[in-house]
């Protein structure tokens, strides 16, 4: 059986995926909760207010802390740009395989 993993926004799912509480690290620590990463950026729900184009960092638990660029400001949350480079792959797949495992056996 197969199943399709597309939200109807295109986007995709996982049912497996958790949404991993972050810190935005930027004029003070402001909490998040990631919702989509790759290695060119990632989406977060936060409640706070953010200025486009501002440089900030993404605190993950267990990733580390990427710099990144408030790249975008809409009604699914706050799009942020990491430069591309391996360590961003690194962070990315850091963040994916951590808030894909269950730490309880």
């Amino acid at each position: 059986m197969l199943i399709s993993l597309k939200k109807k926004d295109g986007a995709m799912a996982s049912r497996w995926r958790r949404r991993r509480p972050c810190l935005i690290l930027a004029d003070r620590e402001h909490t998040a909760a990631l919702l989509d990463i790759s290695a060119k950026g990632a989406l977060l729900e936060t409640g706070a207010t953010l200025t486009l184009g501002a440089s900030i960092a993404l605190s993950h638990p267990e990733a580390g802390i990427i710099a990144a660029t408030v790249d975008a400001i809409t009604a699914r949350g706050v799009h942020i740009a990491f430069a591309p480079t391996d360590s961003s792959v690194a962070f990315a797949l850091a963040a994916i395989t951590a808030d894909m495992s269950d730490p309880v056996y």
